[in-house]
């Protein structure tokens, strides 16, 4: 999606510079993924330090070494920095950035420390892994995604990160949400495409739809809706024409799979009606293009 509106955006003929731009965004993507994993691990680093200087403090209270030692015990967290085979993938190559960055995760930690999210937080002395991972979750939802100086380093270190961290924000997200105290350690760990087959469905979807734009992008205007086509946001459009793309061009992805999918991808990435719109939009196609005979789904249950 995102490469497709690029090519757009720039105006570009030109495929096979457009599908290297693809293959090295992609793997970039996984780069912010291993920095923002990175930050997690430096927030652990800097929680240890600090609690340790607090055990040591004579003057301090049993409260107030009770409340920072309480993140220091954070499963998630330290599920995270303990994990071997991340920790390896962050040192080859090269994203823990952190390390001469350390005032970001100074900032971020402070922030953490006098958030009300986590003044709750530390109110209880034990917390199962469950309720750690929520707080980890919203933390990372309220303060880290959010931050403007975080956003604004990484768009200074890597142009395509400003465009790819939204992804990533709900990619770790979702990624947190699964995480089980029994996971696998790679599970953290994920590759860049679980198969072959993966990547080269990333780059047939992106070479058949850019190909056929102003073919599927006839199937959106001739469509009776009260929105002008001039009106429709790109990314909508976009998301309309990869839908269709696999609708007609890829027989062994059922026709409820490809819907469901573009309407989740609506409501995380496009406007709040955009997966309504969409809905609407590709059921009329899809009518169209069976009365056509234009869809061959090949198996049981593909239709």
């Amino acid at each position: 999606m995102q490469s497709i509106y690029a090519m757009q955006q720039n105006q570009s003929n030109d495929l096979d510079q457009e599908l290297k731009f693809l293959t090295q965004s992609t793997a970039e993507m996984q780069h912010l993924y291993l920095l923002i994993t990175a930050l997690f691990t430096q927030l652990y680093t800097l929680a240890n330090e600090q609690n340790q200087l607090m055990q040591k403090k004579y003057t301090a209270t049993a409260e107030e070494k009770a409340f920072l030692r309480k993140l220091t015990s954070n499963l998630l967290l330290k599920s995270i920095a303990e994990n071997t085979t991340l920790q390896e993938t962050i040192e080859t190559t090269k994203m823990n950035l952190w390390d001469i960055n350390g005032e970001y995760v100074k900032i971020i930690y402070k922030r953490i420390i006098e958030s009300d999210t986590y003044q709750q937080y530390s109110a209880t002395k034990d917390s199962s892994f469950e309720e750690d991972k929520k707080f980890i979750i919203r933390i990372y939802e309220e303060i880290i995604a959010p931050d403007e100086k975080i956003y604004d380093y990484i768009s200074d270190y890597n142009l395509t990160w400003s465009d790819d961290y939204p992804v990533i924000n709900t990619f770790i997200i979702r990624l947190l949400n699964g995480l089980e105290p029994n996971s696998k350690e790679s599970y953290l760990n994920p590759p860049l495409y679980k198969n072959a087959d993966l990547k080269e469905f990333m780059t047939d979807l992106f070479k058949k739809t850019a190909l056929n734009d102003s073919n599927f992008g006839q199937y959106i205007i001739d469509k009776p809706s009260k929105w002008d086509v001039e009106r429709i946001a790109i990314i909508d459009q976009i998301l309309l024409k990869m839908a269709i793309c696999e609708f007609v061009k890829f027989p062994s992805i059922p026709i409820k799979v490809t819907i469901n999918e573009y309407l989740e991808i609506a409501k995380e990435y496009s406007t709040d009606k955009s997966a309504t719109f969409i809905n609407g939009i590709l059921n009329q196609v899809l009518l169209e293009l069976q009365e056509k005979n234009q869809i061959k789904k090949i198996g049981r249950g593909l239709q």
